[in-house]
């Protein structure tokens, strides 16, 4: 999948969560991701670390919906 149409889809959906070819899933926000198009990079910014994803190995793009969270979730 081109870099730009994942790039597209996160500006009208405003969270994603992305599989890359390496079989790798990252879930993107608007506010945390950048795209850089010269280098084909697309960068998440986490508070654990900043993560440079090849921006033309993206397989998959899942949109992702709010929801309550559950005390119990770890995953927030």
């Amino acid at each position: 999948m081109k870099m730009e149409a994942v790039q597209e889809q996160l500006r009208e959906w405003g969270e994603l969560i992305i599989t890359t070819a390496a079989g790798e899933s990252y879930e993107i926000h608007l506010g945390d991701t950048a795209f850089d198009v010269d280098k084909r990079l697309i960068k998440l910014s986490t508070p654990e670390a900043e993560y440079l994803i090849d921006g033309d190995a993206v397989e998959n793009v899942k949109k992702h919906y709010g929801h309550k969270v559950d005390p119990d979730d770890v995953h927030h």
